[in-house]
């Protein structure tokens, strides 16, 4: 498949960023002049004696602490507020903070409808759309032949629950197939507490982890927690998702996913990485702070069909040959296992970001087939190869990205923490093993598509 034919669908289908960065102020800001900054320290943790009065003196006002992180979140309806501030001895950076979004695919969603199905929709001890339709579970758990070996569904040896968070727009905790494995919620959206799922996207991911009845997840006995990071109407600011990540480490979490990439982007020609520096510098302390506390944290490698390594190009590709200035891709953190995503026929989906250094694994988030690729010949879409999962009130969708890849692996990761037994593995041993027993996918060893290789749950618990 040509560069320029993935490009053409991200243009047409209205792809998002993989963590589509909002650059500018809300509106409440714009009226008032206020922005609001990200500030880092140079210390990891814990906040440096005299800051708050040097923020007073730059002309800005905290707002929130993170003190497990290092940093603050300030308002200022100064311009002169960053320069201000950079030239104090303990501040490290400075930038605006942005804000996140799911990472979706519009117009790839189609709810399942009442002719699709043999079976009662009351029914739910059957599975049977996970017998009919998730050829994207089957493909990882070899047919199921992975739910055999210890810690497969996700009961760990031990007895323990094995929690996999997730960061997302909240979860439908009444939906049957989900209900049984959700054990707890937290909202982090301002005015917002209840941590439910008003979207879909959140819940769709959620099935796809540990969903159990008509449809399965990857690990039907795994548990969920909702840390709702997404409001009903718009995306996470920075500190605000910050803040989730950290509270799901201290909560002993094992996984957390995030299906809204590993990235910040800029696409704005006349802005520069330093002005979202500070607002990923957060994200990695986040991330790290994680890590250390023993969780396995992945995210989304993002739909914009692009070279990660050569973010250059999409500018040009997307504003023409003429465009000043650069598509800046910043990644959040080493430590996070990014996901690239595949279709049924084991090529890598058309949307998937990919670049050598940047994925790390590769899992099935879906797609129309490759046969509708070639010429875009819309008679030859198959809508069945995209991912069928749950979604609030009870119902289920088809919906294809790199946000259906990520949970997956999530899974994964929560299969073999089951097989050992919780707070056994390192979050760096869970991802080699993670790594090694994946199915090598294009270019032999590994590759900028598909990373180290598809997810396979069978060899990753032989």
């Amino acid at each position: 498949m040509k560069k320029q034919k993935a490009l053409f669908l991200a243009v047409t289908l209205g792809l998002t960023t993989a963590a589509g960065v909002c650059l500018q102020a809300d509106p409440a800001q714009a009226a008032t002049g206020d922005k609001t900054y990200v500030v880092i320290f140079n210390q990891e943790s814990g906040l440096p004696s005299g800051y708050d009065s040097a923020i007073t003196a730059a002309g800005g006002k905290v707002s929130r602490t993170l003190p497990q992180l290092g940093a603050v979140e300030v308002v200022s309806n100064r311009t002169d507020f960053t320069a201000n501030l950079q030239t104090s001895s303990f501040v490290q950076d400075v930038s605006v903070e942005n804000h996140l979004y799911p990472d979706v695919l519009p117009g790839s969603v189609t709810k399942l409808n009442s002719t699709e199905s043999s079976k009662a929709k009351s029914d739910f001890s059957t599975h049977d759309l996970y017998n009919e339709f998730q050829w994207d579970i089957k493909q990882i758990n070899g047919n199921g032949a992975a739910w055999k070996f210890p810690g497969g569904t996700g009961k760990s040896v031990d007895g323990k629950d094995i929690v996999v968070a997730v960061m997302d727009t909240g979860i439908d905790y009444n939906h049957p197939d989900i209900k049984g494995n959700y054990l707890y919620g937290k909202s982090f959206v301002p005015g917002e507490p209840d941590p439910i799922d008003e979207s879909g996207h959140g819940t769709h991911v959620a099935g796809a982890i540990a969903g159990n009845g008509r449809v399965l997840g990857v690990g039907p006995d795994l548990k969920l927690a909702s840390y709702r990071v997404f409001g009903s109407f718009g995306g996470g600011a920075t500190v605000d998702i910050a803040t989730a990540i950290r509270t799901a480490a201290d909560d002993n979490v094992d996984v957390i996913n995030m299906s809204f990439g590993g990235y910040d982007w800029i696409q704005d020609p006349s802005s520069t990485p330093k002005d979202m520096k500070a607002d990923v510098k957060l994200f990695e302390r986040a991330i790290n702070y994680a890590v250390k506390k023993g969780v396995t944290v992945v995210g989304s490698a993002g739909n914009e069909g692009a070279d990660l390594q050569s973010p250059g190009r999409l500018t040009k590709e997307l504003y023409g040959p003429d465009a000043h200035g650069a598509t800046f891709r910043i990644p959040w953190s080493k430590d996070l296992i990014a996901v690239s995503a595949t279709g049924e026929e084991l090529n890598r989906a058309y949307y998937s970001n990919y670049g050598k250094g940047m994925i790390t694994l590769s899992a099935p988030g879906g797609d129309y087939g490759t046969a509708w690729m070639q010429d875009y010949n819309w008679d030859l879409m198959d809508p069945y190869k995209r991912c069928l999962s749950t979604v609030p009130g009870g119902g289920y969708a088809w919906m294809m990205g790199t946000s259906m890849a990520s949970p997956k692996a999530a899974a994964l990761a929560g299969l073999i923490i089951a097989h050992y037994g919780k707070d056994v593995l390192a979050p760096a041993k869970v991802r080699d093993i993670m790594e090694k027993s994946a199915t090598d996918l294009g270019a032999k060893g590994y590759d900028g598509e598909f990373g180290y290789g598809l997810i396979n749950a069978v060899k990753a618990l032989k």
